[in-house]
């Protein structure tokens, strides 16, 4: 009886070693023309890794929402956009009044895309998302000597679906305060 344990046991290890070794390859993400209503749009899918580790944090402060530090909140693009949305400024108005609060903070603004399009368009783009809320936040009196920006591109997606509404939900910029 002892050795059909060891048989089971040793069975369940090579099968979750075969699922586990066929799981870590790269996939091709779905080309923009392939999804549904972006027909014609021509960007190419980009290759994602399934090996990325999370990058790890070391601020004392409290994330509310993907990754955005509270009472900030993200904000979310249009595709292929880097202006802010209309429905997003209420939202950048928290941040701002946070940030005029508390002008000592020091915070990040972090540019992200969804897996559409190239690694370099999408880096630029995150950097183009991440310094257009910077500028709106001068624009509403922040002193923007202690914010930076930094773009991630596709690399850190918040929902790993490849539809329109994970699209929609990587498409942002997060708002993390480090002091």
């Amino acid at each position: 009886m002892g050795q059909n344990y060891l048989k089971l046991g040793a069975a369940c290890v090579i099968v979750s070693s075969l699922v586990l070794v066929s799981g870590c390859s790269q996939k091709k993400v779905p080309k923009a023309e392939e999804a549904p209503g972006l027909e014609g749009r021509g960007k190419e899918g980009a290759v994602e890794s399934l090996d990325a580790k999370p990058i790890e944090r070391k601020s004392p402060f409290a994330i509310v929402e993907g990754r955005t530090t509270g009472p900030m909140m993200p904000i979310f693009f249009d595709f292929d956009k880097d202006a802010i949305r209309d429905d997003q400024k209420s939202r950048m108005a928290t941040n701002a009044k946070h940030l005029k609060a508390n002008p000592n903070a020091e915070v990040s603004i972090e540019g992200n895309c969804d897996e559409r399009g190239t690694n370099e368009y999408n880096v630029a783009l995150g950097d183009r998302r991440a310094n257009s809320a910077k500028k709106y936040l001068a624009m509403m009196g922040v002193n923007i000597s202690k914010l930076t920006t930094i773009s991630y591109g596709e690399e850190r997606p918040l929902n790993s679906g490849h539809d329109e509404l994970a699209w929609s939900q990587n498409r942002r910029d997060d708002f993390v305060q480090w002091k």
